[in-house]
Order: C-alpha cells, then structure tokens, then sequence
C-alpha cells in the first residue's frame, strides 16, 4: 500500500497492467454489474442541471428511466448514489455508436461543446474504485478486477501500461497534478526497488 496525501493507494494500481480495449468488450461496464455508477455527492446537483441539455445524446429507453427514476438513484447495495439504470440493466446514460460499441451520453455532449461536465469520476478513473470514511476521513484507492475486462489486462501486459498512467488524465481532474507526479515518482521507485531485489 502507498500513501500519497493521506489517501491510501494500493499497490496493484501501479503493479498491474491495463488499456480499454472496446473492440474486444464493447464497453460492457455500461450494462453490467448490478448497480449504476458511484456519483460523488457533488455530482448529483450536475446531473440534474446537465439532463435538459444532453438528452439529444440519450437514447429514448435511457431518457424514459431517467424521467422516471430521477437523474440518480439510491442502490441500498451499496449504499451509495449511483447513475440511473433501464430496467436495472444498462446505464440510463449509455447509448451505442456505429460499431455497437457502448459510449457515455454524457461524454459525447461534452465532446460536442454542449456542456463541461465530462463523466461521472468513478467511471472516468475506472478500473480504480475509491473508497470514503467520511467520518474518519478515510479514503483508499483500489483496482477493480472483473472478468469482462480481461481483453484490456492483456492488451495492457502487452503494451506495459500500469492502471494509473491509463487513468492518468482521471487521476489529475480529482486529485491534481501534484498527487499524480507523487503517485508516479512511488511506482517508479518502486519498479527500481523491485529490480533491483532481483539482481
């Protein structure tokens, strides 16, 4: 585990391997899982004020849920606010391009100049998940393994990417500049370290 700014990373963020490959899984973790995507607290109130503007970018199914359900939804699993979902499947703001790969609505209007609010975070920095104690003041960065994103740990193996240079862009936005420079200067001590033990 690494401590930078009192926020605990674990060590498989900077040892594992890791690149989207969307050919090979055509964005699964937009319909998989059984919740939506973690919202921090901040983002509920975007959400809402974001909706009008983006739905041209939402399909008729993600727009009919979100009227519905409301931009966000409570999942008593997690215990945690998540992204609305269709028919507890996939993300209300999913849609599919051409190829029938998955891509974010919300995304895509932001790309388009309509708004300026990227994506939610969490799926902004996955495969990292963040965990909060708010009342301990608590959090801890974690890899996220799941089966549907093998094709992206050997595409990642392959190209010798760790998870948090893949992440790196998501990495900056939440936690700054400096978190990941510090970030970056442990793993490759680290990697040093490691090589040298094996001398």
């Amino acid at each position: 585990m690494i401590i930078i700014q009192d926020k605990l990373v674990s060590d498989e963020i900077v040892e594992e391997k890791f690149v989207c490959q969307l050919s090979a899984c055509k964005g699964a973790c937009c319909w998989e899982g059984d919740a939506g995507a973690p919202l921090e607290n901040e983002e509920l109130p975007i959400l809402l004020d974001i909706f009008p503007k983006i739905k041209s970018f939402l399909s008729p199914a993600g727009i009919a849920a979100i009227e519905a359900q409301g931009t966000h939804v409570w999942f008593e699993n997690t215990q945690s606010n998540g992204t609305t979902l269709i028919d507890n499947g996939p993300c209300a703001y999913m849609t599919y391009d051409a190829l029938g790969i998955a891509k974010c609505g919300i995304e895509q209007a932001c790309k388009a100049g309509v708004i300026d609010f990227l994506k939610p975070i969490s799926c902004h920095l996955y495969p990292i998940r963040v965990e909060k104690n708010e009342q301990r003041a608590f959090e801890a960065l974690n890899y996220d393994r799941w089966d549907i994103c093998s094709a992206a740990c050997s595409l990642g193996e392959k190209e010798q990417v760790p998870v948090y240079r893949f992440v790196k862009d998501a990495i900056i936005r939440h936690y700054g500049q400096d978190f990941y420079d510090e970030l970056d200067g442990a793993a490759t001590f680290m990697a040093t370290h490691q090589d040298g033990e094996g001398e």
